[in-house]
């Protein structure tokens, strides 16, 4: 029987072999890991849909393999092996065949795992009777989405170079896909891009070229904000759970965006609307040995600090084993970028489109600072805003800025002791 690759998550087609691990010939057990693929920037394990040899292998670590297509194939044992094991592969979904159908004979950079560009089918229907080949678009939305902006958008670039006929390529367009010969100047070394690096470059540089960000910075004095982490903190970890700025920051964020709704949007341009989340959900960007993740938490505003840290640390572990799902790095609202542990102050964060916002954190430190006509030490925490200026304004980016200070310089302690006592 042949495994072959089921759908991973909503709107995924396809995956990147990172491990394979098995050979041929090798015994396997039902549900026993195969190989390791990762789409997005999930790691999910293939099991064996039932006991048996491996006959054969058909892909190689670093091959890009789509939704159906034959993974690896198992001679079952027709001894020990129970009737109702191959199940599973019937329930597979169906052959990548399919798929080719659609797909262009001519190479694309878009669609490297031979899969059809996603899109719906009335953006397909009016790129059939328009002529446009979908695999020259650039989707602007998650996984490389093709919307009906982004039709518009690539007529009105033809229609652009139509007017400059004498142009060369080089002069109408950055080519992204150059080879660079650095070795005339030098020794160098090659290394190719991780699935992750592809995924990060990818999808930075779609967020960096659609959307028009602006940053603004702001300190926050949190001098009483340190002092209530240190009277709690022993408190935390004999509940199991560590509390961290990041924490606070959180919290903070819980509070700027229920009061101004506006950073809990996104554009749907396909509709030409602008869609308002009714929920929070916050992203943590992670730093791990693969590259910079950000999962999600769920509902961070029906949380207190104490169940809030523990999903954070609990998350952030799973995070760089890379053991999180797609769906655990999807559907944020919001994104937090904490550098502090790092060092630095402030940088420029990029959105994490289709969110409109991401907040940035540097490192803390004590500097002498004005009060009451006194120079006293306090700890301030630098603080980096970029937003959509589409849809956010200047104005409401500064207020939302300020409300974030305002919550981390003024925090409760009713909301740290509580339920901790």
């Amino acid at each position: 029987m042949d495994v072959t690759l089921p759908k991973l998550a909503e709107g995924a087609d396809s995956g990147t072999v990172v491990n394979v691990l098995v050979s041929e010939g090798d015994q396997v057990q039902l549900d026993q890991t195969l190989l390791e693929l990762e789409n997005e920037k999930a790691v999910a394990p293939i099991p064996s849909p039932a006991a048996g040899r491996v006959g054969r292998i058909h892909v190689l670590v670093g091959q890009v393999v789509s939704v159906g297509q034959a993974l690896v194939t198992i001679d079952e044992e027709r001894v020990s092996a129970p009737a109702p094991a191959p199940a599973p592969a019937v329930e597979a979904p169906p052959p990548a065949t399919e798929a080719p159908a659609e797909a262009p004979s001519a190479p694309v950079p878009v669609s490297s795992s031979g899969a059809p560009p996603p899109a719906s089918p009335t953006v397909r229907k009016i790129a059939r009777e328009l002529g446009i080949d979908l695999t020259r678009v650039k989707g602007s939305q998650r996984g490389g989405r093709i919307v009906m902006a982004d039709v518009r958008g690539y007529i009105q670039g033809l229609q652009q170079l139509a007017l400059k006929p004498s142009a060369p390529p080089a002069e109408t367009a950055v080519n992204l896909f150059q080879t660079l010969d650095l070795a005339k100047w030098g020794p160098s070394t090659r290394e190719r891009m991780s699935p992750l690096r592809r995924t990060i470059a990818q999808r930075m540089t779609e967020s960096w070229t659609t959307v028009p960000h602006v940053t603004q910075f702001d300190d926050a004095d949190i001098t009483g904000l340190m002092e209530l982490r240190k009277r709690y903190a022993k408190a935390y970890e004999k509940s199991g759970a560590r509390l961290t700025v990041t924490s606070f920051a959180i919290m903070a964020a819980v509070s700027a965006l229920d009061k101004y709704p506006v950073f809990k949007t996104s554009i749907d341009y396909e509709a030409l609307e602008i869609v308002t989340r009714d929920y929070v959900h916050i992203g943590v960007a992670v730093d791990t040995e693969a590259g910079l993740i950000a999962p999600v938490i769920r509902d961070v505003d029906k949380k207190n600090v104490l169940v809030l840290s523990r999903e954070l640390d609990e998350l952030a572990g799973r995070t760089r084993e890379r053991k999180l799902t797609a769906d655990e790095m999807q559907g944020g609202t919001f994104t937090i970028s904490n550098l502090g542990s790092i060092g630095g102050s402030w940088f420029t964060p990029i959105v994490n489109s289709p969110q409109v916002a991401v907040l940035g954190m540097g490192r803390g430190v004590l500097r002498p600072v004005v009060r009451d006509r006194k120079v006293t030490p306090r700890m301030v925490l630098p603080l980096a805003l970029s937003y959509d200026h589409r849809v956010i304004d200047g104005a409401d980016g500064a207020r939302f800025l300020r409300e974030i200070v305002r919550c981390l310089e003024d925090f409760p302690e009713a909301d740290i002791k509580w339920p901790v006592s």
